[in-house]
């Protein structure tokens, strides 16, 4: 061992555990939603594009899974130990919630593997793949549309 933070440990670091959701939100980020990440390219542009994620109210993270290859973990990961700053945006009709934090990626088993349970139980079971990992998004501030936000 290092001594230097995992990106988990960061990413928890980052997080505000006075970030609570309403009961109306708590519904609509179970219910079976996709979303969209956006992250920033090395040039600066955004790069969205639609995920699934869980939303962890007793570390106020929220965990995508996702290919270690894949763009959106390559511009998460460029940003360092620190994260990256990223929104997580869920919308159905006129409701609408968007988490911002700072995404980590996560390589560690026993994490991708609660990713995955947490996954399974909001959409469906997902294939094993040694390539998955885990974006962690430390929530710092919940925007919502107004009637979710009272």
């Amino acid at each position: 061992m290092t001594g230097r933070p995992s990106p988990a440990s960061s990413a928890a670091a980052h997080a505000r555990r006075d970030v609570r959701l309403t009961p109306e939100q708590h519904v609509f980020v179970t219910e079976r939603h996709l979303a969209t990440l956006t992250t920033l390219r090395a040039d600066g542009s955004p790069h969205v594009v639609p995920v699934g994620f869980t939303w962890d109210p007793e570390e106020c993270v929220l965990r995508i899974t996702s290919r270690g290859t894949s763009v959106k973990v390559r511009n998460i990961e460029r940003a360092g130990d620190e994260g990256l700053r990223v929104a997580v945006c869920q919308v159905d009709g006129g409701r609408w919630l968007t988490f911002e934090g700072r995404a980590t990626v996560s390589r560690d088993a026993d994490e991708v593997a609660e990713a995955m349970r947490r996954y399974a139980r909001r959409y469906r079971t997902l294939e094993p793949d040694p390539r998955r990992v885990v974006v962690r998004v430390a929530v710092r501030r919940v925007l919502g549309s107004a009637y979710m936000t009272r």
